[in-house]
């Protein structure tokens, strides 16, 4: 993809609040509204266009999402601050000459629910999968670079929907860290989104009840959701904000991730951060 530029407006003079972004050399228009703005956009034509959306929120402290298409964006978001509870902001992409037509939005929302289902980021509220609506070859490769365009659009305002957990097969062995105590064994790795556990590995069968009971509680949960299954092995590879979090998890109790994550050769994740200093 060629370098692009994107503007910036904040409608609201605050940074938490609406802004409208704009990509050069092209037409299509992003806007990122707050669920309580909503209704305030009522007279922003371009807003009323056909086009894609993404709702954002959380249930039970995890991201949780919605990816939908209408004809009149306004209108469906309006119908949503009603029939949907978990969401807090949206991203909308229309194109500011409305040229967007019904098998373009349904091919863009398929796309985007196959995306975020495949980066694994959040769970997505869609109840089944959406239906692609067939294209011509040169609609095929046009919408395909508005995809791309979205993904950085939504990458760029801090959302990471799209973007791909990282796996054990995309790191390098001197960056993989591990737990070898009381009889468990478990890997992962440090990321810029925080540490990963990775598939397969081994989580205490109990959680002491002295510690924190926020990990008490995301440790049942990991459990309920079966990401950590009966036998107390990780499903799948799973993302914590810190490395204490991932280390408790692991070992049933509160723990320092610095100290209690350790490369090949013995090296605390604390100590391998004071090298790099």
């Amino acid at each position: 993809m060629y370098q692009k530029t994107i503007k910036l407006f904040l409608m609201d003079g605050k940074i938490d609040e609406r802004i409208k972004c704009e990509i050069s050399n092209t037409n299509l228009t992003a806007y990122k509204i707050p669920k309580i703005k909503v209704k305030e956009c009522k007279y922003r034509e371009d807003i009323g266009y056909a086009g894609v959306y993404i709702l954002f929120g959380d249930k039970n402290g995890d991201p949780y999402a919605y990816i939908g298409e209408s004809e009149n964006v306004y209108n469906r978001l309006v119908q949503h601050l009603s029939n949907k509870d978990f969401w807090n902001e949206t991203l909308v992409f229309v194109r500011n000459d409305n040229s967007f037509n019904k098998g373009n939005i349904r091919y863009l929302e398929n796309c985007l629910y196959e995306k975020a289902k495949e980066a694994k980021r959040s769970t997505i509220d869609n109840r089944k999968k959406t239906t692609e609506s067939p294209l011509t070859e040169y609609e095929i490769s046009e919408m395909e670079e508005v995809l791309d365009i979205i993904e950085m659009i939504t990458s760029t305002l801090g959302y990471k929907i799209f973007n791909k957990v990282v796996t054990e097969k995309d790191v390098k062995v001197n960056d993989i860290y591990y737990i070898n105590s009381i009889g468990l064994k478990a890997m992962g790795t440090q990321t810029s989104d925080g540490f990963i556990v990775f598939e397969g590995s081994q989580s205490n069968g109990e959680f002491k009840k002295a510690s924190s009971k926020s990990l008490r509680n995301k440790w049942e949960q990991l459990r309920t959701e079966n990401i950590v299954n009966k036998e107390n092995i990780f499903s799948k590879d799973t993302l914590f904000l810190s490395p204490s979090t991932a280390a408790a998890m692991v070992l049933g109790r509160n723990a320092n991730g610095l100290t209690e994550w350790k490369n090949k050769d013995g090296k605390t994740l604390k100590e391998i951060i004071n090298e790099n200093v």
